[in-house]
């Protein structure tokens, strides 16, 4: 069985969108995943589908109310009850390679794309889920953080990169960020490629590119570096 992605947003149209691309619009023809959208409009009220209304309290904006949304839910759960919820939000838990790798082992997930100023509180309490934000800055709503998790999720499902260990070097993998990369030309614009990874021995590429990749994270990432520190109980100077 596949890994399978429901979705339930305000603007269904934004999927597969751009995942019909690349490994991910491959992976999708060959069955390694699948999309589909509960459509949030259709529960909606009235002649024009409301699915809104006024903060309690005052305030600008517009809160998605908690029975419309909780009624997309439960209709998404009819026919997906395993799927874990989880709602795209900025005051969510920070998006990790740990937390992509957890939810591409299982067997797919729920996407709760909020628009406008977010989702009654009281869904969040009656449906609870997974809060999670991809990152401090403020998007139109949860659609295209979906994306970005999708995209995530999906290159790491089985059959879906060409080699499984390209996976395994890449950018916080290990709490340090990749190591420099190079390809030919041998020399470009009087710049060489760095001559260890050209000497064919290679105990001294993996050396070097430990030490660039600790080096590149010490000086960028210094969060991730201290997390490395402690881990594998590195020198933190």
């Amino acid at each position: 069985m596949s890994w399978h992605a429901q979705i339930i947003s305000l603007m269904p149209d934004f999927f597969p969108g751009p995942l019909v691309q690349g490994l991910a619009g491959r992976a999708l023809k060959d069955g390694l995943w699948s999309v589909d959208c509960t459509p949030m409009r259709e529960f909606g009220e009235g002649r024009h589908k409301n699915v809104d209304d006024t903060p309690a309290g005052g305030g600008v904006g517009m809160i998605i109310r908690a029975d419309i949304a909780a009624a997309a839910i439960d209709a998404a759960r009819q026919d997906y009850p395993d799927l874990p919820l989880i709602y795209l939000t900025p005051r969510g838990r920070p998006l990790t390679q740990n937390l992509v790798r957890d939810l591409a082992a299982g067997p797919g997930a729920m996407l709760f794309c909020s628009r406008f100023e977010g989702v009654d509180e009281r869904v969040l309490e009656a449906r609870p889920g997974l809060e999670i934000s991809l990152g401090d800055y403020i998007l139109s709503g949860g659609e295209i953080g979906g994306l970005c998790l999708l995209d995530a999720i999906i290159r790491l499902l089985p059959g879906v990169m060409g080699k499984a260990a390209s996976a395994d070097s890449e950018s916080f993998e290990d709490d340090l960020l990749e190591y420099p990369q190079y390809t030919r030309p041998q020399i470009w614009e009087e710049r060489p490629i760095p001559e260890v990874l050209t000497s064919g021995d290679h105990q001294r590429v993996a050396k070097w590119r430990l030490e660039e990749a600790e080096a590149l994270t010490k000086s960028r990432r210094p969060d991730l570096w201290a997390r490395y520190v402690k881990k594998y109980g590195k020198n933190a100077d």
